[in-house]
C-alpha cells in the first residue's frame, strides 16, 4: 500500500514479511508457492511464518505507539529460537551478528532485528495506524513521528473520518 522506499538493510526483509497480508481484503501472499519461495518458507512452515509476521506487526505497532491488533506470541519469545553468532572479519576487524543457520526465516529475521538495533534503525520500522491497514513502513520523518504508511491514503482517510465526526 505504501509509496515509501523500502526499509534499509535487513529491515527490508522484516518489512516485506509483515506486508505479505492485506488486512483490508484478507489476501495473503504466503498462500502462493512463489511468494513462500521468495522467503524460503516450506509449505509446512507457513503457520509459523504467519505467527512471526503477526508478532513482528505487534512490535511495529508498538514502535508507533499503537496497541496490539490481536494477541500474539511475544516476538522476543519467538526470536530466542534463532541463535546468532558474533563474527569478526580477519581483514578489517569488523563485527556482525549473523544467524547460526541462515536458512530458516526466523534466523534471518533475528539477524535483521539485531543488525537494525545496533544501527539504531529498528525503532523506525513501524506499522500504519489505520486498523484496516497496519502496513509496515520505515519512518524517515525527521522527528520519527510518522503515523501512516501513506499520507495520501491512510492519513487522508483518518483526517476525513475526523472531519466527518465533527460535523
Amino acid at each position: 500500500m505504501s509509496e515509501r522506499s523500502p526499509a534499509p538493510g535487513g529491515l527490508a526483509l522484516v518489512e516485506s514479511l509483515v506486508n505479505t497480508v492485506d488486512l483490508e481484503s484478507g489476501a495473503d501472499s504466503l498462500d502462493s508457492a512463489e511468494e513462500r519461495a521468495r522467503f524460503g518458507i516450506a509449505e509446512g512452515e507457513v503457520a509459523r511464518a504467519r505467527e512471526l509476521r503477526e508478532s513482528l506487526r505487534v512490535a511495529l505497532l508498538a514502535h508507533a505507539g499503537h496497541p496490539p491488533h490481536r494477541t500474539v506470541t511475544p516476538l522476543g519469545e519467538l526470536l530466542t529460537a534463532a541463535p546468532l553468532l558474533l563474527t569478526v572479519a580477519a581483514g578489517d576487524g569488523s563485527a556482525a551478528l549473523t544467524p547460526a543457520d541462515a536458512r530458516p526465516l526466523l534466523s534471518r529475521v533475528a539477524a535483521a532485528v539485531a543488525e537494525s538495533l545496533v544501527a539504531g534503525t529498528w525503532i523506525r520500522l513501524k506499522a500504519c495506524e489505520a486498523v484496516d491497514c497496519h502496513w509496515a513502513y520505515y519512518d524517515r520523518s525527521p522527528a520519527g513521528r510518522g503515523r501512516w504508511c501513506s499520507m495520501q491514503v491512510c492519513g487522508a482517510r483518518a483526517k476525513m473520518r475526523r472531519y466527518r465526526a465533527r460535523g
